[in-house]
């Protein structure tokens, strides 16, 4: 999985159309960019396209428009902060079909190192559906394609796998290559020992990212609202706790695969408990620690406890190799943050190999202040976790090998 992919540095781009598919799919209120990582992070690729003397031709999603175009998806916003970023006018196409003749003109006028940016491409309906004449018309504007927009790997859209059909000339960029070499290493060659620790609610999410990732890791361990179900599983009492009764045989399952291959399974020894989910989520909330087998059959666990705190901190300790995906608990509460801090806190203080793996736990890292204490945080949630699983991502493997 450290894939063998032909990258921007193998090409120049000099004279070239290049169409690159970034991630801009940023968080927007009023119009405004409310953050703008995910375009600072796309700048390393489009600066050594724009350096080459190549043709940038960015284009991206954003949001979920449902029926065909709405205004406030357009990625106008975006060209204005790349501008700012690039000290460069970003010519905006805003052209309702993606490929109209806004963006024709715009690339027949553009010169060397200049940058243009395609309407949002979920304007088009075939983008979700990977359907032609959209993918054509993609990669009539181009000569070269570049791949950097890991969140999107994991799904066969026309502007992340489609375009590839008619394009011969690709390559991963950048962040693509980065998330390739920290996520496929870690898997595939782990320095260990190798700890993964899962966390989220539903045990459903990640039933095949816990069975892979039993065969790879040293030790596994289960927080967060999925807990619950591996503690029913052992027999014990979860009160009103998130349980996914369907998945009680596959937790026994696991449990049992953990100790057939002589690995460890750590789950919680005790549990943050409270009458009931938080409402509002950041409402002030009544919460005791009890042993993991005395749950009172009325409360609810909504984050592990102070012992297990310690226990997952430890078992940190000692790796050399970690990776992280999901929260410990509800952590968008301050009483019930603390025991994913303490795990944040436990990858910030080892000197491992530390690989967040997207979405909540991201959030949660950069939220609480840890994120340059990483190695490595994936920008993508549902790509990281399909990665996890040894799933091949299509956004991935229709780029040209070395």
């Amino acid at each position: 999985m450290g894939l063998n992919k032909v990258t921007v540095d193998d090409v120049n781009y000099a004279g070239k159309k290049v169409l690159c598919r970034c991630d801009f799919n940023v968080p927007l209120k009023d119009g405004v960019i409310t953050n703008d990582n995910r375009i600072t992070a796309a700048l390393p690729t489009i600066k050594k396209i724009m350096n080459d003397g190549g043709k940038v031709i960015l284009c991206s999603h954003l949001g979920k428009p449902k029926n065909g175009p709405e205004e406030k998806f357009s990625l106008a916003p975006v060209a204005v902060r790349l501008s700012e970023l690039l000290g460069k006018e970003v010519v905006f196409a805003a052209d309702d079909e993606v490929v109209g003749e806004n963006a024709k003109n715009a690339v027949a006028n553009m010169k060397d190192g200049d940058v243009v940016l395609l309407q949002n491409t979920r304007f088009r309906k075939e983008e979700t559906k990977n359907e032609e004449p959209f993918s054509t018309e993609l990669a009539s504007l181009a000569d070269c394609f570049v791949m950097d927009a890991f969140g999107s790997a994991h799904r066969a859209h026309c502007s992340t796998a489609g375009v590839t059909k008619h394009i011969k000339d690709t390559a991963v960029g950048y962040l693509m290559q980065k998330e390739i070499n920290y996520l496929g290493n870690a898997v595939e060659n782990p320095v260990r020992p190798f700890v993964a620790i899962l966390g989220g609610a539903k045990v459903a999410d990640k039933l095949n990212v816990i069975s892979n990732l039993l065969e790879k890791c040293d030790t596994l361990i289960i927080g967060g609202g999925m807990a619950y179900t591996f503690l029913k599983a052992k027999g014990y009492e979860v009160g009103l706790s998130l349980v996914d009764d369907s998945k009680i045989d596959y937790c026994k399952e696991m449990m049992e695969k953990a100790e057939k291959l002589g690995k460890k399974l750590l789950l919680p020894v005790d549990t943050t408990i409270g009458d009931g989910f938080p409402d509002p989520i950041d409402a002030p909330i009544e919460v005791k620690v009890v042993p993991a087998t005395e749950i009172p059959a009325d409360k609810e666990g909504l984050d592990i406890g102070t012992e297990t705190q310690k226990l997952f901190a430890e078992a940190v300790k000692s790796a050399k190799t970690v990776v992280w995906n999901g929260p410990m608990g509800v952590f968008e509460n301050p009483t019930l943050a603390k025991g994913t801090i303490a795990v944040a806190k436990a990858l910030a203080e080892t000197d491992a190999t530390t690989i967040i793996g997207g979405g909540d736990s991201a959030a949660a890292v950069i939220q609480l202040g840890f994120a340059d204490k990483m190695s490595h945080i994936s920008t993508g949630g549902g790509a990281s976790l399909e990665y996890l699983e040894g799933k091949v991502l299509p956004g991935i493997d229709v780029i040209a090998d070395k």
